[in-house]
């Protein structure tokens, strides 16, 4: 047998740079590094030492180049994702938050944060964590329970049977998720005949899983017996890629869909039997739609409580529920009719057997009064107040193109762009599993790396924008282009809405509401320039409009600034998500608030 002389980080790279997908490209496209005294020795030199073969960026805290991470993979429909390494202690921890934002999306992401010395001698390291009953445990260890596979590399063996387990966990569609291989840092810088073989090119091809003949057979009979049938399309249409076969299968049969968070831009908007978003975050149509449906048909979603209104908008006490899903976790949920299988294969020998079927048409005015509601809320104000989060969204929708593409995570804006965009198909990336502060600068400079030709506009508010802004600067150094839509309504606007909703006083939510001395007057544009993007603030909707025409065509991030009014909510559509108000309380708004909870929650159906 023919070995290579490596060092263990050596061989890890060498590893990671050859592992392919099926069209030719590196699974691993390349690794972000915040170098520290866990990793830059052993993984800093081999990462020096490959090259552009397996390239390297800096980014500015672990949290958030890990988020560019997730946002590459999550707009490469997880066939290519990347790598972050931190050195131990608080350079690891940092990335706990983004490996639980992975996890809950299931979207590949490789975490290998140093650890501390595998042979113990220089126990207690800096930044080591001891725990004085377990003599195994290290900082790392708080990535068990948000990592798909976890492993720790404890000698240079290891790397034999754990990076090809990690590349089964990244591209298994069932399995997807963060891994993370905690790397001690000694073993990083050992040596190791490694053999010759293990570094051949490997292509990982993403399966799809066909469908139990017993599952299937029932589903078919469930779907051929409905009335009523209405599709909820989830992001697993997205990451099969069957968003033709989806609309196509809509389109023969005659079977109205609507998209959820992670589905949305599946079909384009335009297309007549896409009546929009369910749920909290729905709209009329899709809401009413849903509540007279005798079956509702998920196609890779997880029924997550904003798409079902906490399990109150599906109203029709006969509906029953099929799930296709890749994973049996999810497609069990809440008494469905399972069907184990990727969404393509699956729709495909549905619509085998359902043949020339087609329901009957549907009631097409709640669709079109829909959009009229909707054109109503976001049209320019004719007024000199501050422009509401509608206005805003409006204003940019009349100046996308078919390659934009909007993305947000947190706040006001996911949940108003779900009820008010209209996608273009693939024109809209939404970080709702986790909903992360502090996702969304990184993930548009992700997206914009896996999507250079599109147009990325970043949501953002004020609250998000404090949290997590550092990685704009490493977009200025690398010169990816998107444009940011930064709301400024001086605080947590969209909590403080829904504190009041609950029958809360505002308390903590906007500065206003703060236990602060002084109310803050933050120059962002001041901020955002010292980076080096071209920061400008907009004096209202009209000039928002005309700035987002002018971003276009630089080598460096915008960034908008606009003054918003923190109080309007969308102005339409909606449905109940179950916050629970308190039984007890002072405060006669919390006392009505708790009877309509309770009136709401008998509704509930949790079957």
């Amino acid at each position: 047998m023919t070995t290579i002389r490596l060092t263990a980080a050596q061989a890890m790279m060498r590893w990671l740079s050859v592992q392919m997908n099926e069209d030719g490209e590196r699974f691993i496209e390349g690794v972000w590094a915040i170098f520290g005294h866990g990793n830059v020795a052993g993984i800093g030199e081999a990462l020096q030492g490959i090259g552009a073969a397996l390239p390297t960026w800096r980014g500015q805290n672990e949290q958030t180049m890990a988020h560019a991470a997730i946002a590459f993979a999550k707009a490469s429909k997880r066939r290519r994702a990347m790598a972050v390494t931190s050195s131990i202690g608080p350079g690891a921890t940092n990335m706990v938050t983004a490996a639980a934002l992975a996890h809950v999306n299931r979207l590949p992401l490789l975490i290998v944060p140093g650890d501390v010395f595998a042979n113990r001698a220089p126990d207690p390291v800096l930044q080591q964590i001891e725990d004085f009953d377990d003599g195994v445990v290290s900082a790392n260890d708080c990535f068990r329970p948000v990592s798909r596979y976890f492993d720790r590399i404890s000698r240079p063996e290891h790397l034999l049977t754990a990076l090809p387990r990690a590349m089964q966990t990244m591209t298994d569609p069932a399995k997807c998720g963060p891994v993370t291989l905690a790397f001690c840092q000694d073993v990083q810088a050992e040596a190791h005949d490694y053999p010759e073989s293990f570094f051949a090119p490997k292509v990982w091809r993403i399966r799809r899983p066909e469908p139990d003949a017993g599952e299937l057979a029932e589903v078919i009979a469930a779907i051929k017996a409905a009335e009523r049938p209405v599709i909820v399309a989830g992001g697993g249409v997205v990451y099969s890629g069957a968003e033709a076969d989806l609309l196509a299968f809509a389109r023969k049969h005659n079977v109205p869909l609507c998209e959820t968070q992670a589905g949305k831009g599946a079909v384009d908007w335009e297309e007549g039997l896409n009546l929009g978003s369910p749920g909290v975050t729905g709209g009329d149509a899709a809401n009413r739609a849903l509540a007279e449906a005798d079956l509702v048909l998920g196609v890779g979603t997880r029924f997550q409580d904003f798409t079902t209104g906490s399990w109150t908008v599906f109203a029709n006490p006969a509906r029953k529920l099929v799930s296709i899903n890749v994973t049996g976790y999810d497609a069990a949920k809440h008494g469905a009719l399972p069907l184990v299988a990727d969404a393509k294969v699956a729709l495909a020998k549905i619509g085998a057997a359902l043949g020339d079927r087609a329901w009957p048409d549907r009631d097409t005015e709640a669709r079109a009064a829909w959009y009229a509601a909707t054109d109503a809320v976001m049209a320019a104000p004719n007024t000199d107040g501050l422009p509401t989060d509608a206005q805003v969204i409006g204003a940019v929708q009349r100046q996308a193109g078919p390659e934009t593409v909007v993305m947000c995570a947190a706040g006001t804006m996911p949940g108003a762009l779900h009820t008010l965009w209209r996608a273009s198909a693939g024109g809209y990336h939404m970080e709702y599993g986790f909903s992360c502060m502090g996702y969304e600068i990184a993930g548009a400079m992700g997206i914009k790396l896996a999507r250079p030709s599109a147009e990325v506009i970043c949501f953002v508010g004020d609250g998000s924008y404090m949290m997590a802004n550092s990685e704009l600067a490493t977009a200025v150094m690398r010169k990816v282009p998107f444009t940011v839509v930064l709301t400024d309504n001086r605080g947590y606007g969209c909590i403080n809405r829904l504190q009041m909703g609950t029958g809360g006083a505002e308390f903590n939510n906007l500065y206003s509401s703060a236990n602060v001395e002084a109310q803050p007057e933050i120059d962002f544009v001041a901020h955002a320039a010292a980076m080096g993007a071209h920061a400008v603030k907009a004096t209202g909707i009209a000039d928002l409009e005309a700035k987002i025409v002018e971003a276009r065509g630089r080598d460096i991030p915008s960034v908008i600034v606009l003054d918003t009014d923190p109080y309007p909510g969308t102005g339409a559509g909606g449905h109940w998500w179950d916050v629970a108000v308190p039984e007890v309380s002072d405060r006669e708004d919390v006392r009505a608030a708790r009877e309509n909870y309770e009136r709401q929650a008998a509704l509930q159906r949790i079957d």
